[in-house]
């Protein structure tokens, strides 16, 4: 069996007596040795926050409009305008935003089974999806992406602006699961020129999957997509000359509809916030 290395944490450099510049060897004199910087028994303020997320956290907007307004002299810290960026807040300090003293709140991420005939706006007129939640919390509410009334399914509502803006970019990358119901079978020809891709307003739609629903008619067409934009939905069949009688979200960036019927609604699990967010 090999030894093991006595010398493995040994600095492995070889090194040569010293000499001065007459030559001679210095026979006393030690190499020179940094001593090492004692370290600080104060502990870190993590209550620290940066002020572009503090003002986040109050739903006021994103960190990222945040850095606009903070950069265009909107923001007071204690009754001073701070222009820095990376600025933190500390605890105690009173932040104002356009003269409105902010006020940070928690953040929560709601999913719900949208039932049809309400929408995402706010507007008295009509039935809204925030009815729906507001016994859950009196935060100001977003919905990620708009529905047409008449499409049901996966909706998360939050007051976390940064992830709003995440999901609602062109670029975001999240997959959303639709059950589609037509007026008539879709031919199968249609359907492999569909999961190649469609041009609608002269922009290119990639289809990630199309398929038939199993054990359903061909009426019946589960269909994959990463775009934000539900009324892509029906005008990929519409374009076919189709005419699509319902649109169900079931699956939306991983979650989906399990144990949650229409019209119910529930709080995100700590992981599956986490997930979002690596997304």
């Amino acid at each position: 069996m090999q030894k093991p290395n006595n010398n493995k944490n040994k600095n492995t450099f070889s090194s040569k007596k010293e000499t001065n510049y007459s030559g001679k060897p210095k026979s006393a004199s030690k190499p020179f040795q940094s001593k090492p910087k004692p370290k600080s028994n104060l502990p870190k303020n993590t209550d620290e926050i940066r002020l572009n997320k503090y003002i986040s956290n109050s739903g006021v907007c994103s960190r990222r409009e945040a850095d606009i307004y903070i950069q265009s002299g909107n923001v007071k810290v204690n009754g001073e305008v701070v222009t820095e960026m990376g600025y933190k807040v500390k605890p105690g300090d009173v932040v104002n935003f356009d003269g409105s003293t902010l006020t940070p709140e928690s953040k929560i991420y709601i999913l719900l089974n949208k039932p049809k005939n309400f929408t995402t706006s706010r507007e008295e007129a009509e039935k809204s999806v925030f009815d729906l939640v507001k016994n859950a919390t009196n935060a100001n509410l977003q919905s990620i992406g708009r529905m047409d009334k008449n499409t049901t399914g996966l909706l998360l509502l939050t007051n976390d602006n940064d992830m709003v803006v995440k999901f609602n970019a062109p670029n975001q990358k999240s997959t959303k699961i639709y059950q589609v119901s037509l007026d008539k079978n879709l031919k199968f020809e249609d359907l492999e020129k569909i999961s190649g891709g469609v041009t609608l307003d002269e922009h290119r739609l990639f289809v990630d999957e199309i398929t038939y629903i199993e054990n359903q008619p061909k009426t019946e067409i589960g269909l994959k997509l990463r775009t934000a934009n539900v009324k892509v939905v029906r005008s990929i069949f519409e374009k076919f000359g189709y005419d699509v009688l319902k649109v169900d979200r079931v699956s939306f960036a991983g979650l989906t509809k399990k144990n949650l019927p229409r019209g119910n609604w529930r709080l995100l699990t700590e992981q599956e916030v986490i997930n979002l967010k690596n997304i």
